[in-house]
């Protein structure tokens, strides 16, 4: 046997079956597919090589909708071959020998050729496909837009925090493949939730698979450094006819670092370990708690508690047991209108505008779109009908307050998904919500009769407490920027 009569045999054992096989509707719809699926991807990679895609839509075509078809298509033509294979051996039908093939033919060498540049583009749309999917799933985009309903109050909030510039998956993620894993797998619950719509309303705080804090937030932040002390001014107003501004000027006592004082020192300094148990899910009532310091561990429990936590699931505190909202953080109506009088948003000049705009906004809608009616109109109704004389003068103004109001209400109520004011508790503090005082209440006891401090000059010292000129801020040469009518 020649060396041609031996390679024809070859041609013929494998590709000959499989020229055969593959003339079937259900191979040659996959061909289809496949080729479709790949025009369009062509029509869209200038899209996609510009960067990140930041419209949902043309995310979700370009890199799940599409891979999903391509890859459905090319599954079905082996599909086909081998559906048509198994019919024909069942029914006698199946050829006992193929035809010879010669590398001298013409149509051999077009199906070589065909086959070899098809596999090859294929394997490039594959990949970048394949990798592009992957990296939209990590996008701010995919995470906050995707599930309109389901994210818009997390992303509307984190679009107004401090994080807005950090993508999402490095907090809910975080380096690392087994991560990475672990929260597809989470998604792959979450989109059969929403594909049902089964998922609750509104979301459930804490995440309890969320990362530990350590690993995401302590790569930036980083406790146990030494933290200098801060000057933190409140403002508030009054709900008189002037809206009377007072301040309250607290020095926080930050700590951490090898000194052990302050916050961080407290609770996250060289050699503390501090555990506790909650009663209920959101970790708002803490009955026991265990403070570590080197060897020395001391429990602490609440009226009534017993010195084993029972059912109660132990968790080791970190960032995330105060710091539960850093991008995530809702305000309450009150201290959002204070906020935003402070930053001139809504003018001070406005008679009662504080009373008024806190009553407008804690009115309940049943859609933010009727919010959106609503509250410009109840506030510019007010001033029509009862200031009228500042409302000829200061139409502007009361405009520019009434669509800080309505955006004070979109930032942090939504009526589809029941987030309504103080839904999400925040635990930084203590005057919003519990906060610090689930364990500093002056009732956690140890055995000796010793407490949980609850002295304020533990964590802060106050330095005015809602003045209306704190001389302190004279003093330390503090002069904030005011709008005009408030100076």
């Amino acid at each position: 046997m020649n060396t041609e009569t031996a390679t024809r045999e070859k041609l013929g054992g494998w590709l000959s079956p499989v020229i055969y096989l593959s003339n079937n509707w259900i191979s040659m719809a996959g061909v289809v597919i496949v080729t479709t699926a790949a025009i369009f991807w062509l029509f869209l990679l200038p899209t996609t090589l510009r960067g990140e895609v930041r419209n949902p839509y043309i995310g979700i075509l370009a890199f799940l909708g599409l891979p999903a078809v391509f890859f459905f298509g090319l599954i079905l033509i082996p599909a086909g071959m081998l559906l048509r294979k198994k019919r024909e051996l069942r029914t006698g039908r199946y050829p006992g020998k193929f035809p010879a093939l010669t590398l001298r033919s013409t149509e051999l060498r077009r199906l070589a050729v065909f086959v070899g540049v098809t596999t090859f583009a294929n394997v490039v749309i594959a990949s970048q496909l394949t990798y592009g999917a992957v990296t939209y799933m990590e996008t701010v985009s995919f995470c906050g837009q995707t599930c309109h309903t389901v994210m818009t109050p997390e992303f509307t909030a984190y679009q107004n925090s401090p994080h807005s510039r950090v993508e999402c998956v490095q907090c809910h993620i975080g380096p690392g493949a087994s991560w990475f894993v672990k929260s597809k797998l989470s998604g792959v619950g979450q989109v059969f939730a929403v594909t049902f719509n089964t998922y609750p309303r509104p979301i459930p705080t804490p995440v309890h698979n969320l990362r530990p804090a350590r690993e995401t937030c302590e790569t930036c932040h980083w406790p146990q450094k030494y933290g200098e002390d801060r000057v933190r001014v409140i403002s508030k107003y009054a709900d008189d006819e002037t809206n009377s501004l007072t301040k309250t000027v607290l020095l926080v006592k930050i700590g951490g670092g090898n000194h052990g004082v302050g916050i961080h020192g407290t609770h996250l300094g060289p050699g503390i370990r501090i555990r506790y148990a909650a009663s209920d899910e959101g970790r708002q009532t803490i009955p026991w708690i265990e403070y570590g310091n080197g060897s020395k561990k001391t429990l602490y429990l609440a009226p009534g508690a017993k010195p084993e936590p029972g059912n109660m699931t132990v968790r080791e505190m970190d960032c995330m047991d105060c710091h539960n909202r850093p991008s995530h953080s809702y305000e309450l109506p009150e201290r959002a209108v204070d906020n935003a009088m402070a930053a001139g948003e809504i003018s001070a000049a406005l008679p009662f505008v504080k009373k008024k705009g806190v009553e407008i906004i804690k009115q309940a809608f049943p859609s933010r779109a009727e919010a959106a009616a609503r509250i410009p109109a109840a506030l510019e109704a007010f001033y029509r009908e009862t200031y009228p004389a500042v409302y000829a003068a200061q139409t502007s103004e009361v405009r520019h307050a009434a669509r800080a109001l309505l955006m004070i209400y979109t930032r942090n109520v939504f009526p589809e998904m029941k987030v309504n004011w103080g839904t999400y508790p925040n635990n930084i503090g203590h005057t919003d919500f519990p906060g610090c005082f689930r364990c500093h209440d002056d009732a956690h006891a140890a055995t000796g009769g010793q407490k949980v401090t609850q002295d304020c000059n533990a964590c802060h010292n106050l330095l005015a407490m809602e003045e209306a000129n704190p001389k302190i801020l004279t003093d330390l040469g503090i002069v904030e920027n005011k709008p005009p009518e408030q100076k």
